[in-house]
């Protein structure tokens, strides 16, 4: 059995500079998977710089996956179509969550790590994965790929399993 290690909260904050994918604009919706699960957010009309502050919940496990989202362009009459994908890895979350609990951190706001770009992970700019008031919270922008341009703001939050079960 997989050792559970919380609960994942992804808030989907932002799209900045999408692409067009209708005639002069595209409707977009965000797709985020984590292992078999899977979430999405609202389309929003006509806009290439969409705000959802969609919060998104996941059960986090051990081996620890990557978190993968997708973007679409909402159509009517047709097949959606995809506005580019991104991906994160989630160890560095995970393990940083572990440090909080071996420090035992508790003051109002700790830097347990920064992360930079790199091969495992799509972050457009350097991400810190902080202790504040004891939950453990990461802010990153990713770059969508396979697509011209698009980034999107992710808030992630690591929440205790006995934390999490007494919400």
């Amino acid at each position: 059995m997989r050792e559970q290690l919380g609960l994942l909260k992804v808030t989907v904050v932002q799209g900045k500079k999408l692409v067009i994918r209708d005639f002069m604009t595209s409707d977009p919706y965000v797709v985020v998977k984590l292992d078999n699960q899977t979430a999405k957010t609202k389309f929003i009309n006509s806009c290439l710089n969409p705000v959802w502050n969609e919060e998104l919940s996941f059960s986090l496990k051990e081996p620890v996956g990557v978190l993968s989202l997708e973007v679409f362009d909402k159509d009517r009459f047709k097949a959606d179509d995809k506005m580019g994908h991104a991906h994160l890895n989630l160890q560095p979350i995970a393990s940083s969550a572990r440090l909080k609990q071996f420090a035992k951190v508790s003051s109002a706001e700790t830097i347990l790590r920064k992360i930079v770009p790199d091969t495992d992970n799509c972050l457009a700019r350097e991400s810190s994965i902080s202790c504040i008031n004891g939950e453990v919270v990461q802010s990153v922008w990713l770059r969508l790929c396979a697509v011209e341009s698009g980034e999107i703001e992710l808030k992630i939050k690591l929440i205790d399993p006995c934390v999490a079960s007494s919400k």
